[in-house]
């Protein structure tokens, strides 16, 4: 058995096929549409940017291609006809003796270092890239592309999943569990027989704190953990990326939280502002958390929890400041709730929306696993430390197929 250093290698600049695209026209970002004749792909993350009617920039010849972000270094593989996005979207096709799609895979296999928002195609053409046989080369990609299939269909697992709690959670909060008659709240319709209490009249909240990061003994060592807003995400939190120790806690706003209480995050940029999680550990918070704990038995807390996740935008709006709009306690202790008539429908809600919750866990789950195997041969295969003969995907293929997805 021979490794890559047995293996031809070529430099990526000299397995490039000239393209004639200088006339054809680019699509600027402001003239992308949600939808038209033509898709629009550039250097941005989703492998569709936008659409377009105008063929003025359509390419349809010499494809499969390999787009390139010039600035965002990603790789995109595409067969299909397109318009390119302007600003840094690069166009690769390979010479005849490199399969495209093998291409594609070996030059996501290359540690490409960022040079910020600098451009990266020269020093790609640089880089080396193995060059096997063309039916080894067809063995790899297709090894390879039987993985992001696999990942694909968790993808599309996670979606429906999601859709259906949304609407679940829609059904469950605005008609009960029996689809009971309406009435017209502030919050919305609820069923006739619900009470709109505010969150203070069952629940404390408090914040947290943040030990002074210039006394070491505050962190050195830490083994409560201390949680973030940026760590509460629709999750049970068993651990945290920093611990405190007595001390830190002691001497700051900190305090210590038991297992089962909810966190909402009440500062956070992007989408992190109004999320929730519930402590699977006793543990501390910083500032920009509420932690909320229950007073008596009248609202589950678990109920609590999804009936928050519900109402995550209209709670977002309630936020205010200058540059940076935050909750505050008063807003989150005087947030209206939902509360069924009787435990017995909070636990049944409650049961109906943690079993799509373990199904989306579940998922999300097989998607790491394949995200890791995908990372990992991905390396072995380019480099000879593993050969696609040795290689069995015939369970990733036999499961796709039953999702339908290949």
């Amino acid at each position: 058995m021979v490794g890559m250093s047995k293996r031809a290698i070529i430099a990526v600049g000299d397995c490039l096929e000239p393209l004639a695209l200088g006339a054809t026209r680019k699509a600027l970002q402001r003239d992308y549409k949600p939808s038209g004749r033509f898709p629009i792909v550039d250097q941005g993350q989703n492998l569709i940017a936008g659409w377009t009617d105008d063929d003025a920039g359509l390419i349809s010849t010499n494809l499969p291609v390999v787009v390139f972000g010039d600035h965002t270094r990603r790789f995109k593989y595409v067969d299909f006809p397109f318009v390119r996005g302007a600003d840094g979207t690069q166009i690769l096709r390979p010479k005849s003796g490199m399969d495209p799609l093998f291409f594609y895979y070996a030059c996501k296999a290359i540690d490409l270092p960022t040079r910020a928002y600098n451009r990266h195609l020269k020093a790609l053409k640089e880089r080396e890239i193995p060059k096997p046989p063309r039916h080894e080369q067809v063995g790899i990609a297709q090894a390879l592309l039987r993985i992001e299939c696999a990942i694909s269909s968790q993808d599309e697992q996670i979606r429906t999943l999601a859709e259906l709690k949304r609407a679940a959670m829609q059904a469950l909060f605005t008609r009960g569990i029996r689809g009971d008659v309406q009435k017209e709240t502030e919050i919305g319709p609820l069923p006739e027989n619900w009470e709109l209490k505010p969150l203070c009249d069952h629940f404390s909240v408090v914040s947290g704190g943040t030990p002074s990061r210039r006394i070491s003994e505050f962190w050195h060592n830490g083994c409560i953990p201390w949680v973030k807003t940026t760590e509460i995400d629709y999750c049970v939190i068993q651990e945290t990326e920093e611990y405190v120790t007595q001390a830190g806690m002691n001497q700051s706003a900190a305090k210590l939280l038991l297992p089962g209480t909810l966190l909402l995050a009440m500062y956070g940029q992007g989408v992190t502002r109004g999320k929730v999680a519930i402590l699977g550990v006793e543990a501390t918070c910083n500032q920009a958390c509420a932690a909320i704990a229950p007073k008596d038995c009248i609202v589950d807390a678990k109920y609590l929890y999804h009936f928050l996740s519900f109402r995550y935008e209209s709670i977002r709006q309630l936020a205010h400041g200058g540059q940076q709009q935050n909750l505050n306690l008063e807003i989150v202790r005087n947030l209206p709730i939902a509360i069924p008539e009787d435990k017995d429908s909070q636990r049944e809600i409650v049961s109906i929306l943690d079993a799509i919750d373990r199904k989306i866990n579940l998922h999300r789950r097989k998607r790491a696993v394949l995200g890791d195997l995908f990372k990992v041969l991905l390396h072995k295969l380019m480099t000879g430390e593993i050969w696609v003969t040795h290689l069995d995907l015939s369970a990733l293929v036999h499961d796709a197929k039953r999702q339908g997805n290949i």
